[in-house]
C-alpha cells in the first residue's frame, strides 16, 4: 500500500483462491483472504526487505506484512522457507488471475454467506 515493499513474481501463479479460515478472517478483518499460490523460486524481492515483518502462528504458515503501512503481503511455508501465497490484491491491475477455489469453508463467517460462484470448495485445506 505504501510502496515500500516491492517484489516480482516471475512465473504465472499455480492457482488462486479464497481462504475462509479463522486466522485469515482475523488477519484481514474480512470473511476470506484472496491469494495466489506461486511456483517455488518464482518470487524475487526488489526493495523493502527491512520493512517485512512476520507473524508465525504455531502450526501454520508465517503471515508477512509491511511494518510501515500494515499491508498483508504473503505467507511463508515453514517447511521450505519459500513464499507460498501472495495476497491477490498486491498484483498490478490487468493480471488476469482469477480465484479457482475456496478453502476452509467449514469456518466461513455466518455474516457473509458463501456465494454460489461455482468455485471448487474444500472443507479444510486444499490438497497440494
Amino acid at each position: 500500500m505504501c510502496g515500500g515493499v516491492r517484489f516480482e513474481v516471475t512465473e504465472r501463479p499455480l492457482s488462486a483462491g479464497y481462504c475462509h479460515c479463522t486466522r485469515c478472517q482475523r488477519r484481514t478483518g474480512t470473511a476470506a483472504s484472496a491469494q495466489a499460490r506461486i511456483a517455488p523460486g518464482s518470487f524475487r524481492m526488489l526493495a523493502g526487505e527491512d520493512l517485512v515483518k512476520a507473524y508465525r502462528p504455531e502450526g501454520g504458515f508465517a503471515k508477512c506484512f509491511c511494518l510501515e503501512c500494515g499491508s498483508a503481503l504473503w505467507s511463508v511455508d515453514p517447511g521450505t522457507g519459500e513464499i507460498g501465497s501472495v495476497r491477490l490484491g498486491l498484483f498490478d491491475p490487468g493480471h488476469d488471475i482469477r480465484p479457482q477455489w475456496r478453502t476452509f469453508v467449514d469456518y466461513a463467517c455466518d455474516w457473509e454467506p458463501l456465494p454460489g460462484d461455482g468455485l471448487e470448495r474444500f472443507a479444510e485445506a486444499k490438497p497440494r
